[in-house]
């Protein structure tokens, strides 16, 4: 599973990512966790809003923060 977070380095993008890292440590999952920071790359990809999540292609979260509880939904776990 690849896991890509959208952003530009803010602390909502941060935090993102951490909540992310959080979710795969404490659940033993394994996937791949990139960070996407180029601007071109995230408009290309029509993401309007940062942080962006996307599982395996498909963007599922844009504009705010997941959840923690909300990352294990999406991850099924």
């Amino acid at each position: 599973m690849k896991i890509e977070v959208f952003g530009t380095g803010c602390v909502k993008c941060k935090a993102t990512k951490e909540h992310i890292e959080v979710v795969l440590r404490e659940n033993d999952f394994a996937a791949d966790l990139v960070e996407v920071n180029e601007i071109d790359e995230i408009m290309e990809r029509g993401i309007m809003m940062t942080p962006a999540v996307a599982i395996d292609g498909d963007v599922k979260i844009s504009g705010r923060v997941p959840t923690e509880e909300e990352i294990e939904q999406l991850l099924g776990i």
